[in-house]
């Protein structure tokens, strides 16, 4: 159990300090650091610490803690923001909602939807560019509009 758990804050540490941009690459700097481990025990690692693949500002994807904080940024300005650069479109039927997105974007998207751990949301599920959330009865499309423009300030303006 220790071992998990020193694995685990060693993985928050490197992707918090650098730029990860696979799996390999993370292997190779926890086996620098001692921890040999196999590639699947990595990836129920990153599953159970909701680190997730990002789009970063050069194009590139990297790993990010939830919430889209990567220690390199701001996660109020860069680490979220540039995320509005990939929404692309919201639909609503009753009590459900869509999210478009480009291509790549819909699960960190849906991951910072998820780490604001909203009340008006009960869950979303994301594919590669598109989100689907349920919300709470009652939730108003402005109450959708008015939390995600919280948590993406750049989507301001942008929803109808």
């Amino acid at each position: 159990m220790k071992a998990r758990l020193e694995r685990q804050v060693a993985i928050r540490r490197i992707v918090t300090e650098n730029k990860v941009t696979g799996q390999e690459q993370l292997l190779m700097l926890l086996k620098h650091e001692g921890f040999d481990m196999t590639q699947a025990t990595l990836s129920r690692d990153l599953k159970a610490l909701k680190i997730a693949k990002s789009p970063d500002p050069q194009g590139k994807y990297v790993y990010v803690l939830p919430g889209g904080a990567s220690g390199k940024e701001n996660s109020s300005q860069s680490g979220v923001n540039f995320l509005a650069d990939g929404f692309l479109s919201i639909d609503f039927s009753l009590n459900m909602a869509v999210i478009k997105t480009k291509p790549a974007y819909a699960s960190s998207i849906a991951a910072i939807i998820d780490s604001a751990n909203p009340y008006e949301f009960l869950g979303t599920i994301a594919g590669d560019d598109t989100i689907f959330m349920v919300m709470r009865e009652g939730v108003e499309r402005t109450d959708v509009f008015t939390f995600l423009e919280n948590v993406m300030p750049n989507l301001k303006g942008r929803l109808i």
